[in-house]
């Protein structure tokens, strides 16, 4: 499937909304921080960042004046700081900005910033990007309805990102996928279904493999893994619901292929259940907090007229659900995905009730 066709050429960056604002703020998300993306765009050059392999990363090291380095460096070890601890710049003195990257690619076009503790060479990333409302609208239903926390930062127009480690998928796909064993061939056909799945229930939209991570969990005498998402730009924007499907890309291919392979179809339908069912679970875990993201989700513009009429459509062929039709917004399809699995989830619970 050509991704050209499936997605559209250039989706606009959202404002965060008085109401996305003030959720942000009760939850600790939005947070002064004395930096902002503006700032890092004054840099005086830049040289291409190339991989293992001498191919072009798509990513450009950065560099400032000597006089604006000296700011930067200190602002950015502060952020880190508010990130990852209380803010205190008691650690400042054993970190180092060892590099800034600049990535040319893509709609957030992001600055990636490499923290290094110069007491132990132990190093770790954070993003700075443009703020996005449905950019955050992304990175908050992940940390409620994924099997993973996420920890971010919102001030005015600029947006903090932790890193999330992993294998780049096309990545994996290339140079892992083909030495993995039969067994661990059919664990990550499972875990795609899911994946495939739970990205499809939240509508988050274009899964290419470069746009998640394989994570390898080691667990007693084998290994396990699991796919995360790291994109969140196309968080219910895209009007056409394959977008939200991971397995109609071509990069997926591979994949895909990988599960008809491994997977019969009785297995497929077990693992899409089973993810429907954890997503639910989640979903009443997170109690009020989703409630209140979702309302917000529901009165935001975070997508166009034409792209909410064509998804609702095609989700009310699928489902039969009149939540759908009555959707006059994309928030609203949104909360009309989560109530059909979460309705769904509850009914079953209450049959098996009625025959035990």
């Amino acid at each position: 499937m050509n991704e050209e066709k499936l997605l559209s050429k250039k989706k606009p960056a959202y404002p965060v909304s008085r109401e996305l604002n003030a959720y942000l703020s009760e939850y600790n998300r939005n947070i002064k921080i004395p930096i902002f993306y503006e700032d890092l765009l004054r840099f005086q050059g830049s040289v291409v960042v190339y991989d293992k392999h001498d191919e072009d990363t798509l990513w450009v090291r950065v560099f400032y004046s000597e006089f604006e380095r000296e700011e930067i460096d200190r602002s950015l070890k502060k952020v880190y700081a508010i990130l990852h601890s209380d803010g205190s710049e008691a650690t400042s003195p054993y970190l180092n900005v060892d590099a800034i990257d600049y990535c040319t690619f893509g709609n957030s076009k992001p600055f990636r910033v490499k923290i290094r503790n110069i007491l132990n060479d132990n190093y770790t990333y954070f993003y700075v990007k443009k703020t996005d409302a449905s950019r955050i609208y992304g990175i908050e239903l992940e940390h409620f309805l994924s099997p993973y926390n996420l920890n971010f930062l919102v001030y005015k127009d600029t947006l903090i990102e932790e890193h999330i480690a992993g294998i780049p998928g096309d990545v994996f796909i290339k140079e892992h996928l083909p030495n993995c064993s039969e067994p661990e061939k059919a664990q990550i056909a499972k875990e795609f279904v899911k994946f495939n799945e739970r990205c499809m229930i939240r509508l988050l939209g274009d899964m290419r493999s470069y746009n998640y991570v394989i994570v390898p969990v080691h667990d007693f005498d084998h290994v396990v893994y699991k796919i995360r998402a790291i994109d969140f730009d196309q968080q219910c924007y895209e009007g056409k619901l394959k977008v939200y499907r991971p397995q109609f890309f071509k990069e997926n291919f591979l994949m895909v292929e990988l599960v008809r392979e491994k997977l019969q179809k009785t297995s497929i339908d077990q693992y899409k259940i089973e993810e429907r069912s954890i997503m639910a679970k989640r979903m009443i875990n997170a109690g009020k907090r989703i409630e209140r993201l979702v309302a917000c989700m529901m009165n935001d513009e975070i997508s166009s007229q034409e792209n909410i009429e064509k998804l609702k459509a095609e989700i009310y062929e699928l489902t039969q659900d009149v939540a759908f039709k009555r959707s006059d917004k994309m928030g609203q399809v949104v909360r009309a995905a989560l109530d059909f699995v979460q309705r769904n989830y509850e009914n079953v619970n209450m049959q098996r009730l009625l025959e035990g």
